[in-house]
């Protein structure tokens, strides 16, 4: 019987997304710990380990897993390449380990052990017969069998139990020993392993129109080809292009999204589609897909990979209402249904829908639109409001473009309510939007950075840190000046594995619509003109966190976070570490942008095993002095007019 034979106990598996239903997330060579209560009836001792494969392997590998308390085990596996992968949990009662505890236990008692020793024997014996283990095991444990059968025959008690208790026989018999009840976890738990980008990138977005120099010059793909060296010199490694497509004229918005637009006014990207086509069509200003081809090849030449923006909504011209009718929403009077949020109505953009006869024409040819890009060499999709679209058409498209393209990474631009939010990461999207641009506060940026490191969501949620979008212009930036623009930086750099910047942020651009969190003179309604490196920038600083992000190990792992004590409520105060301690990384920023602030704060020298009066070595990676700390309580000063953050790398 299954039931029966299924006798120890496996419970409490993590990581394990909704029992199994989806993928947990990891990239390529970064740990997983896996964790399980484990244990059996009685006082017998028991065993376990991890079996864990890349999907589509036929063997498994093994990991075993080590007691940590209270019936928990823990073991920590990896996988090698990007795609799907499992794991799942074994556990047997260690008949071998039993009989040491138990003979050991009557041997200390001066109990005679003559029936035990040959229970022992009868276990080398079983394992001779147990199939496990190579053949040079097999001959190592018929060798152990004759020599605990020669020491029986001369009456040899001690030297039976010594070479039944030796380490290298514990270690034999774990190779070969029967695992009995041998017990399997009930599920396969899946694994999604994807490239490190997916994990860790840093994204800076632009609008190519106005890449010219000269707001009444259409920018070109050519133009944001000569930006590179300057895109690259701030260390970026993902670049984004909002849409590139052709524009519709029907409704076409004008400068400050007014209804009234003048002849000359370009319209809004978002608006795609017109009588040169649609999606898989590149907006005739721009340039050819030769030219899009070039500026591909010329970003990969300078460390980036291209980013571009899949926004499903249609303008009025696209083709695809002319040949698609039955994929759009029609009212009664015949007129097509325009985007709405009430009473927002957007008259230059119209919504597919995905069921009735749309199905399943619609999801086919979307699919076809991301592989056709894909084709093309962009393997980062930014999806607008994938909320608003089925959850089973996003999960349907993405595994079906991963059998492609295993590679391809999709972040889900969705503010929307943290549950929405959450099935998107589990449905499949690598990467997402969060709340982190209206997080200011220190007790909200803790407990948001909490949920997100350490609850659930940390095994499928890899949140995308941008400080600022076309569409988002925070309120905090608009008050803060210089001084907030470098605290947001800081901490959306360091605190977040992925993070992004909407050009401008390094010039501090800043002016809002009065009342509203838009920008005034919005580049999604008009081409703009910047001098990229004009005085009061923030270059430098983006430079140097783009650097250390890629030098210092600590910086690789997002969830290798921990908050310490500063205090000051004005002052956030972290910790990114790998988990040996060998790069070990504080943060101290400041969270007032006019003040100077400081105070007394706690160097963790626990974490690193060292004693409350200890001695480290400090670097601040910023100025690069070196100095000293003595003892567990230090004190920091920050001019938010000089440097509102502060970062050290501590050793020994």
């Amino acid at each position: 019987m299954t039931l029966a034979e299924n006798r120890v106990v496996i419970e409490g598996v993590a990581p394990e997304i909704d029992g199994g239903r989806f993928a947990v997330k990891r990239f390529a060579g970064e740990p997983l710990i896996v964790e399980a209560d484990v244990f059996a009836d009685g006082h017998d001792k028991i065993d376990c380990s991890v079996l864990y494969r890349e999907v589509g392997e036929a063997a498994w590998s093994e990991a075993p897993m080590s007691f940590v308390e209270n019936d928990r085990w823990r073991a920590t596996i990896s996988f090698a390449e990007n795609g799907p992968a499992q794991f799942t949990i074994i556990a047997w009662r260690d008949l071998n380990a039993y009989w040491r505890y138990e003979a050991g236990k009557k041997r200390e008692a001066g109990i005679d052990i003559s029936l035990e020793l040959v229970e022992g024997r009868e276990l080398v014996e079983a394992a001779l017969s147990s199939g496990r283990g190579s053949d040079k095991d097999v001959e190592d444990t018929t060798a152990l069998l004759r020599r605990l059968e020669d020491l029986a025959k001369g009456g040899d008690k001690d030297g039976q139990y010594a070479l039944l208790t030796a380490t290298d026989t514990v270690n034999l018999l774990y190779r070969t020993g029967v695992r009995t009840n041998l017990s399997r976890y009930h599920v396969d738990v899946p694994v999604w392993v994807d490239r490190e980008r997916a994990a860790f990138s840093a994204w800076y977005e632009l609008f190519p129109r106005s890449q010219s120099g000269d707001p009444a010059r259409h920018g070109t793909f050519a133009d944001v080809e000569k930006r590179l060296p300057d895109i690259k010199e701030m260390g970026f490694d993902v670049l984004y292009l909002l849409p590139i497509h052709p524009i519709g004229k029907t409704n076409r918005k004008g400068k400050n999204n007014t209804l009234t637009p003048a002849a000359d006014d370009p319209g809004s990207p978002y608006a795609i589609g017109s009588a040169e086509g649609g999606h898989d069509a590149i907006h005739q200003e721009l340039g050819t897909f030769e030219d899009f081809a070039h500026l591909v090849k010329a970003a990969k030449d300078h460390g980036m990979e291209m980013a571009i923006d899949f926004a499903i909504q249609c303008s009025p011209d696209h083709p695809w209402i002319k040949q698609h009718p039955e994929w759009f929403d029609w009212r009664p009077d015949g007129t097509i249904k325009f985007a709405e949020n009430p009473p927002k109505k957007y008259e230059d953009i119209v919504n597919v829908h995905f069921y009735r006869g749309a199905i399943p024409s619609i999801w086919t040819a979307l699919r076809d639109i991301v592989l056709f890009w894909i084709d093309k060499g962009v393997r980062i999709f930014r999806v607008d409001n994938p909320h608003t679209k089925p959850f089973p058409f996003w999960e349907w498209l993405i595994a079906e473009v991963r059998q492609v393209d295993p590679g391809a990474i999709f972040l889900a631009e969705a503010f929307t309510r943290p549950k929405l939010m959450k099935r998107l990461a589990k449905v499949g999207y690598n990467q997402s939007y969060s709340y982190f641009t209206w997080r200011n506060a220190k007790w909200e940026l803790e407990q948001y950075l909490r949920e997100l490191t350490t609850e659930e969501c940390a095994d499928f949620m890899r949140p995308n840190f941008f400080v600022n979008t076309p569409d988002i212009n925070p309120l905090f930036l608009q008050t803060s000046g210089r001084p907030g623009f470098r605290i947001r930086l800081a901490l959306a750099a360091t605190l977040g594995g992925n993070y992004g910047v909407y050009s401008g942020f390094e010039l501090c651009e800043y002016k809002p619509v009065p009342g509203k969190e838009e920008y005034l003179n919005s580049e999604k309604y008009e081409i703009r003109a910047f001098d990229w490196k004009r005085p009061g920038n923030i270059r430098d600083d983006i430079a140097f966190f783009n650097r250390i992000r890629n030098t210092e190990p600590a910086l690789k792992s997002f969830t290798d976070l921990a908050f310490f004590n500063f205090w000051n409520d004005n002052v956030l105060y972290y910790a990114k570490r790998t988990p040996d301690r060998s790069s070990y990384l504080l943060f101290i920023v400041s969270l007032d942008p006019f003040d100077a602030q400081g105070g007394n704060f706690e160097v963790p020298l626990w974490e690193l095993g060292l004693p409350d009066n200890a001695t480290v070595q400090v670097e601040a990676l910023a100025s690069g002095e070196r100095f000293e700390w003595r003892g567990k309580i230090q004190h920091w000063w920050l001019n938010p007019a000089e440097r509102p953050y502060a970062v050290f790398r501590i050793t020994p």
